[in-house]
């Protein structure tokens, strides 16, 4: 009698099918990790501790706004001191909304203008380099140089000649400037990463440029696009130096708001506290919606 050696054949004869020795693989792997060295352990303990570091003052600054000023303004501060919505009735009270919205459309326009300049530039720069490329890549990092208090007196004069002062359409534009060479070299080692196979079964299928940067390279690499959008639009949330000089009262910003509330008398920590929980909220939000894709985009090159 022949013998099948078909491998549906084989595995009948040896009494197992490809669901068992998955199940047999998923077991041992939960038994080897569960047998954890010491220092792994150890390290694990370590990691949720400089974790704890990280985000106790977070914690402190949120259970700081649920108290009075008397006693936030206590040395040493006490954790168990009333609970009060104080702060947060005096925020609200001082009217947040505009400056709020201005911050929204500033961040929201300047990330959207980043992102339609840095692809291309970073398209440019990684599938089809132009010459000298390293040093076009220089340029861009060479702008970050300079610190910005150094180009605050001109740019301040500009704007003033033009007569865009307290302008929160200005605001926009210098975001855009400040954001777009970490976008370009953040976005250009993400490209880096596309095979060029793609692109060539593309071209054979007759796609234009526009067509394979829509279609092809852009669902590819969309999670180093959402990191770079996320972390322009935070830079651009927090930017504080140019709408504190630039701005007044139509075009303040959050940071701009909050930074009202410290005063020369004193007693103003749980207003600032709550205030500051409040304006990081919009950001907070944006990280933990797209934190898979930040993550996913910030490793992405790390590891070939």
């Amino acid at each position: 009698m022949t013998i099948p050696t078909t491998p549906e054949a084989s595995g009948t004869i040896a009494g197992t099918n490809p669901a068992q020795e998955h199940a047999a693989e998923v077991e041992q792997q939960v038994v080897n990790h569960r047998r954890q060295s010491p220092g792994s352990r150890l390290l694990g303990v370590l990691a949720w501790v400089v974790g704890l570091i990280f985000i106790a003052p977070v914690l402190w600054m949120i259970l700081t706004s649920f108290h009075k000023e008397a006693d936030a303004a206590t040395n040493p501060p006490s954790p168990f001191a009333p609970l009060s919505l104080d702060g947060y009735k005096s925020f609200f009270s001082a009217g947040p909304w505009p400056p709020i919205l201005n911050s929204v459309t500033a961040s929201v326009v300047s990330t959207i203008l980043v992102l339609a300049l840095a692809f291309p530039a970073a398209y440019a720069l990684s599938i089809r380099p132009v010459r000298k490329w390293t040093d076009v890549l220089f340029f861009f990092l060479s702008t970050k140089f300079l610190p910005i208090v150094a180009g605050l007196l001109p740019i301040y004069l500009f704007a003033q000649k033009v007569h865009m002062l307290d302008n929160i359409w200005l605001l926009a534009v210098f975001y855009t400037v400040m954001n777009l060479p970490i976008a370009v070299w953040m976005l250009r080692s993400f490209l880096a990463e596309v095979p060029l196979e793609m692109l060539e079964a593309a071209q054979v299928d007759g796609a234009g440029l526009l067509t394979t940067m829509r279609k092809i390279i852009a669902p590819v690499v969309m999670p180093g696009i959402a990191s770079a959008a996320l972390i322009c639009f935070i830079f651009s949330w927090n930017e504080l130096l140019f709408a504190r000089v630039l701005t007044g009262t139509r075009a303040e910003t959050a940071p701009v708001f909050l930074t009202g509330f410290v005063t020369s008398q004193g007693l103003f920590l749980a207003k600032v506290c709550a205030a500051s929980l409040v304006v990081s909220l919009p950001v907070l939000i944006a990280g933990f919606a797209a934190q898979d894709k930040l993550v996913q985009g910030l490793s992405m090159g790390a590891v070939k």
